[in-house]
């Protein structure tokens, strides 16, 4: 995913630095859930297949209801500037990833998920408390809407004196 954000910046040497920035935010805000539901898929993790769509589901509504009952207007002009609908899907996204699979997945994802929104203000597309507003959202519907996954490990270790079996769940 870092690869892919790394080629659109590089890809475009003639742009300015704010519309590196803003393409970047555009690839991630697409590449965060894309990449967290083939996770889902290649775990085999049909519940959290269901639970991130719902998450997203949810933001999305939440998000866009608050756009066209605000009409806030944009730094850059345009309309419909608050709640920022880049920065909620991928908030919702990291923490989907955080609460389902822990923080080993949490952190980069809440990382890029924090550059999505920086985006956002760098290109003057969203004001800081639409950004602040948007990740809220997102954090909230995954965090309601989440379960951590739970699993069970076995282990078996031993040596010529002895064995041990261990049986351990992941809350």
């Amino acid at each position: 995913m870092l690869a892919a954000l790394a080629l659109v910046v590089a890809c475009c040497p003639a742009a300015r630095a704010d519309d590196k920035v803003q393409t970047a935010g555009d690839v991630l805000q697409v590449a965060l859930p894309s990449a967290a539901i083939v996770a889902t898929l290649a775990q085999r993790d049909e519940a959290g297949t269901k639970q991130l769509v719902l998450s997203l589901g949810v933001t999305w509504a939440v998000t866009t209801a608050l756009k066209y009952a605000t009409h806030e207007t944009r730094p850059n002009g345009g309309d419909l500037s608050f709640p920022s609908g880049h920065t909620s899907s991928s908030f919702a996204t990291a923490e989907f990833m955080r609460r389902r699979y822990g923080w080993k997945w949490g952190v980069p994802f809440y990382a890029l998920a924090a550059f999505v929104g920086y985006s956002r203000v760098e290109s003057h597309m969203h004001y800081t408390h639409d950004v602040i507003a948007g990740a809220a959202i997102g954090f909230a519907s995954s965090f309601i809407f989440t379960t951590p996954r739970q699993h069970w490990t076995a282990a078996v270790s031993g040596d010529m004196h002895g064995g041990q079996f261990s049986l351990s769940r992941v809350w």
